[in-house]
């Protein structure tokens, strides 16, 4: 089958018109690709505080000249800097990388693949690890994923579908074997047929000593879990995307009930009768402290305001986990009473096992939220976030939350200070890498305006890993003080000569940075000017 056959699926010239605007940029050079040898995940362990209590050092503010007018009397200024021949859609705010995944019948079809060997293959389970809350009639399981088959597609098939739809800037032959074959995996499980209007059942619940899927052991502490084995069958049969999201309460045949207990207990999921069905549900009491991460250039490295490294690093290299957070996540887990991790990220549900795999062997255990196939359009990824959020946070009323991410993602720079307003008793802290001080090659503006109006010991903007160190989150304690903010609210990290330069923040080892990464610290209100840049960097699946 042709190559340019797989291309009219997935919209290729958007992310080869993307890819050329980034490279038309200035930028660093462009590093050498990674050997693909797994990564073994760093021990956790217990680190001390490295934070020095004396503050960094910042830069004086130069001359500042009307911003606001430079910028609303010529937009083109900004997007200039940024690269020409942008593609049509930044205008909108709403770029289109990863969406519209083939599904269902259009997967069928493109790999020639009749009704007859479809039926042949066994049922997959895409098994999201679940949360559950307890509430007047016991225990209520979120039972969250979806139901597909995997066609039985050759790896010429799979060569030339990564190759002309996720490898950009060299071909597929030029990596590694291993490269080669994680980017075939990868692509085999988008390439797949969601079955619909299926039961989920029956699943089987036992009790669990690990965290992970599929008997992973890593993770944090929680109570050992006797008791909960049992059988449950879903209300409902599968969406038509394959997908199924639904509370069902269990019994308890010897689980501690939710309110007699502050530890989490874990159940060990299985759909019966299917290949693949395996997850870790989180029986999560009512009260204590849940963290809520973000995953992409938090957790790992991704760069995913690069194009083609962030394909790269999603599709090809082993998952590498950013600087030492599996030390933070550790500490957290060990000296925090009783604390909950709950995974949220909106890469589409077709590529989170790879996720999923990599937290369970990196990071604590803990439930976990992708964007469903129903949320596949470009208006409802928009909001995905947010609605998982209500999710979470209306679920466990008098829990408290700690949100981390990073300043590249669009909708988190919005949504997470919504979430301190609109639940002031119920957020504890919000940790944002900020990736444009970390990462010369994010030169994508992000907007702090949310921020306003929040009290500064509730948030903190870090460059380093160890900045979280020395917290004392369980009291309210969430802002560093030895690292200086020079918090404006507005657009931050603007192009060079449309504002004044001063850091953001230091760092609180003392470091302020690479000095050609500085971050411009002009601050710009106004609505919607930047929402293509920033919406460009976001990709709407991190």
């Amino acid at each position: 089958m042709a190559s340019a056959s797989f291309r009219s699926l997935m919209l290729p010239a958007t992310l080869t018109s993307l890819c050329a605007w980034v490279a038309a940029a200035p930028s660093p050079p462009e590093p050498t690709p990674l050997e693909a040898s797994p990564v073994a995940p760093r021990q956790p362990v217990i680190t001390p505080s490295k934070v020095d209590y004396h503050p960094s050092r910042t830069r004086a503010w130069r001359g500042r000249r009307d911003i606001l007018d430079d910028v609303e009397n010529d937009v083109n200024s900004v997007l200039n800097f940024l690269g020409s021949d942008l593609p049509s859609y930044v205008a909108s705010g709403i770029p289109q990388f990863f969406e519209g995944l083939p599904t269902g019948d259009d997967v069928q079809s493109s790999l020639g693949v009749d009704d007859d060997q479809l039926a042949a293959q066994p049922t997959n389970v895409l098994n999201i690890p679940p949360y559950a809350n307890w509430t007047d009639n016991g225990w209520n399981v979120r039972f969250h994923g979806n139901v597909y088959k995997q066609p039985n597609t050759t790896n010429e098939t799979l060569n030339d579908l990564a190759d002309s739809l996720f490898i950009y800037g060299r071909s597929l032959s030029d990596l590694s074997d291993s490269q080669q074959a994680q980017a075939r995996n990868l692509t085999a499980e988008i390439f797949v047929v969601q079955q619909n209007n299926v039961e989920v059942a029956p699943i089987h619940l036992e009790p669990s000593n690990g965290q992970g899927s599929s008997g992973e052991q890593g993770g944090g502490g929680s109570s050992n879990t006797t008791g909960g084995q049992q059988n449950v069958t879903l209300p409902y049969n599968t969406t038509l995307e394959g997908d199924f999201d639904t509370f069902v309460p269990i019994d308890l045949n010897g689980l501690t009930p939710g309110n007699a207990t502050d530890e989490i207990q874990r159940l060990n999921t299985h759909v019966e009768g299917a290949t693949l069905g395996n997850s870790t549900a989180y029986l999560v009491p009512p009260q204590g402290m849940t963290v809520i991460s973000d995953i992409d250039d938090i957790l790992r490295v991704t760069k995913i305001y690069q194009p083609e490294q962030g394909l790269l690093n999603t599709f090809a290299r082993p998952f590498e986990a950013w600087d030492n957070m599996p030390a933070i996540y550790a500490n957290w887990s060990e000296s925090l009473p009783n604390m909950h991790f709950h995974y949220l990220t909106t890469t589409p549900e077709q590529v989170t096992r790879n996720y999923m795999q990599f937290i369970y062997t990196t990071y604590p255990g803990g439930s976990f939220d992708t964007r469903p196939l129903n949320f596949s359009d470009v208006s409802a990824t928009l909001h995905i976030r947010k609605f998982l959020l209500n999710k979470i946070y209306e679920t466990f009323p008098q829990r408290k939350f700690i949100l981390v991410a990073d300043t590249s993602n669009s909708d988190v720079m919005t949504d997470y200070p919504q979430m301190a307003k609109q639940f002031p008793n119920q957020t504890q802290c919000i940790f944002l890498r900020n990736t444009s001080a970390t990462d010369d090659g994010d030169r994508f503006p992000y907007d702090t305006s949310g921020f306003e109006g929040l009290d500064q010991r509730q948030y903190m903007f870090f460059r380093t890993p160890d900045d979280l160190m020395g917290l004392d989150i369980e009291n309210g304690g969430c802002y560093n003080q030895s690292v200086p903010q020079n918090l404006t609210f507005g657009y931050q990290g603007l192009p060079a000569g449309l504002g004044d330069t001063a850091e953001v923040n230091g760092s609180a080892d003392g470091s302020s940075g690479d000095e050609d990464a500085a971050i411009p610290g002009a601050s710009i209100r106004m609505s919607g000017v930047f929402a293509a840049v920033l919406g460009t960097a976001a990709w709407l699946w991190l």
